[in-house]
């Protein structure tokens, strides 16, 4: 088609290439050669006669195919019994370390006491720990006598003598202050002077209650606090209830006043120890010694002295408390006006095939004054036999020391 304008005698040339496709080396190695098929020569080429073999099924043999599925076991016969495997028990990286690991606070031995056993555990930093000196052993070791638990309710102890000043009531404040200061439970000592004790003296008072102030509230005491509110309290941590009032005021404790009293004991207080004053054979003594689970006899170191604490055992012996007498405890105090050093021996060798043990109570300036005592003032030597005491009372409590 001419298009407007254009002249007429104008020719349009197209050059088209002369191979209009060059099919490469792989396409001629499949491609068909284009060559014409003449009828005739297949005609002459082909066979005269076809013949096509049919396989029957008779003569077909069929390879035998693997099986690789999962192999399942049969079930269990009706009379057998299947038992399912519990899952192995998954343990954790934190459970393994911990197992194997023991803790060390448990295994590492503790701060060894004693000079020359913590200079050298401090100066090898650590590292040399040859536990504790011989003495702070035989420190524990009689702490864990005097701390020893008890079943079967509140254990008492009267302290007894036969003859005025030879130290009762001083052996009977010490003996209590050595139980309170390592014992964890409740100790109380209590007065039952028929005239007028003086055992509150050897504390600091913080109450003016006496035994018959328990008396008289002893219906509206509910509490271990109520019952404490009307004792003194030392530093040790022993409650002294004191005795009757003035001497003008005093009153006995009746029997059945001392059992009241000791009713309410038994239900807070571990140990009670009892100063019964001089003599054995008033109501609240024998009322005592009937709730006694040991008792501590009171001697002076002068023979006149050893001879009333000897004619009090032999009462003991004679009215059926002669397992008492076997298992008392002698207090010697050292400390009385009439005491010869020489006859001490001779006093102790007396007594010993009559009681279990013998403790000697040294001089000490603080219980020479008769006046409060401070337990952990007293001179070593008076402390170590306070806590002697203790121990060896203790030891006679223990047979229903729990496990």
């Amino acid at each position: 088609m001419r298009s407007l304008g254009e002249p007429a005698d104008l020719t349009y040339t197209v050059s088209l290439p002369v191979v209009v496709h060059d099919a490469p080396d792989d396409e001629m190695a499949v491609a068909i050669a284009d060559v014409p098929i003449i009828p005739v020569y297949l005609d002459a080429m082909a066979p005269s006669t076809m013949s096509i073999s049919v396989v029957t099924a008779d003569s077909l043999t069929v390879p035998e195919i693997a099986d690789f599925g999962p192999v399942i076991p049969a079930l269990p016969e009706a009379d057998e019994v299947c038992v399912r495997r519990p899952a192995p028990r998954r343990i954790t990286a934190t459970a393994t370390a911990s197992a194997a690991a023991p803790d060390a606070k448990k295994l590492r031995k503790p701060i060894p006491e004693g000079t020359l056993q913590r200079f050298l555990y401090s100066s090898t930093f650590h590292l040399v720990n040859v536990g504790d000196s011989y003495a702070e052993r035989q420190r524990k070791a009689l702490e864990a006598r005097i701390a020893a638990r008890f079943t079967g309710g509140t254990r008492f102890v009267p302290v007894l003598s036969r003859k005025g000043g030879v130290g009762a009531t001083t052996v009977t404040a010490l003996m209590g202050m050595a139980f309170a200061d390592v014992r964890d439970d409740r100790v109380i000592a209590i007065d039952t002077n028929p005239d007028r004790g003086t055992l509150a003296e050897r504390v600091t008072k913080t109450t003016r209650s006496t035994v018959r102030d328990v008396i008289s509230r002893s219906g509206s005491i509910t509490s271990q606090a109520e019952f404490e509110s009307m004792a003194s309290r030392d530093e040790t941590g022993l409650d002294v209830l004191a005795s009757d009032g003035t001497p003008d005021q005093a009153q006995p404790l009746g029997e059945d006043e001392f059992n009241v009293v000791a009713d309410i004991a038994s239900r807070y207080d571990s140990i009670a120890v009892t100063d019964g004053g001089t003599g054995i054979l008033h109501a609240a003594a024998r009322a005592a010694l009937q709730r006694a689970d040991a008792v501590v006899v009171v001697s002076g170191g002068s023979v006149d002295e050893a001879r009333s604490a000897s004619e009090l055992l032999t009462w003991l012996e004679t009215n059926g408390y002669a397992e008492l007498a076997s298992n008392a405890i002698l207090a010697l105090n050292t400390a009385t006006v009439g005491t010869n050093l020489d006859k001490v021996e001779e006093i102790e060798a007396h007594f010993l095939p009559r009681v279990r043990e013998i403790v000697r109570i040294p001089y000490d300036p603080m219980l020479a004054t008769g006046s409060v005592i401070h337990y952990h003032g007293l001179k070593p030597f008076t402390r170590d036999a306070a806590r002697d005491l203790a121990a060896l009372v203790a030891d006679g409590l223990s047979a229903g020391q729990d496990a």
